[in-house]
């Protein structure tokens, strides 16, 4: 008996996440189907002008303008940002600096800081841990 293989598909939210791009700015067609892993794959490899532009201008989802701001997605939200942002839109708020922006981007540069300094602390641990048992 032989095992019929069939095609794994995802929801367009699902694609659009993995492709970073924001769902209602997509095309209806994308919008309203199934996407296989064969054409997400395609869509990754070789992006149709329509998905380039979204990349380029967008809107852009919140992880994305997050990671362009270089701030949390929860600094977004306190900041007052809740919808998608253009390229231009996130160009602005680098080039204006709010106040908020400025307080996120030190949160997040201090988070950063001390998630490497907890690696070190823990590879520290493991190199003791390993000198005791020699």
């Amino acid at each position: 008996m032989t095992s019929h293989q069939t095609a794994q598909t995802m929801k367009p939210a699902t694609a659009a996440k993995k492709l970073g791009v924001y769902l209602e700015a997509t095309p209806a067609e994308f919008q309203e189907g199934v996407v296989s892993r064969t054409e997400l794959n395609a869509l990754q490899t070789d992006p149709p002008q329509w998905l380039q532009d979204l990349r380029r201008n967008g809107p852009h989802p919140r992880p994305v303008v997050a990671a362009k701001l270089g701030i949390s997605i929860a600094g977004l939200a306190r900041g007052g940002v809740t919808e998608a942002l253009t390229t231009e839109q996130i160009e602005a708020l680098k080039q204006e600096q709010p106040e908020w922006l400025q307080k996120e981007r030190a949160t997040q540069a201090e988070v950063r800081k001390e998630a490497v300094r907890i690696k070190e602390r823990n590879a520290e641990r493991e190199r003791r841990a390993g000198d005791s048992r020699s």
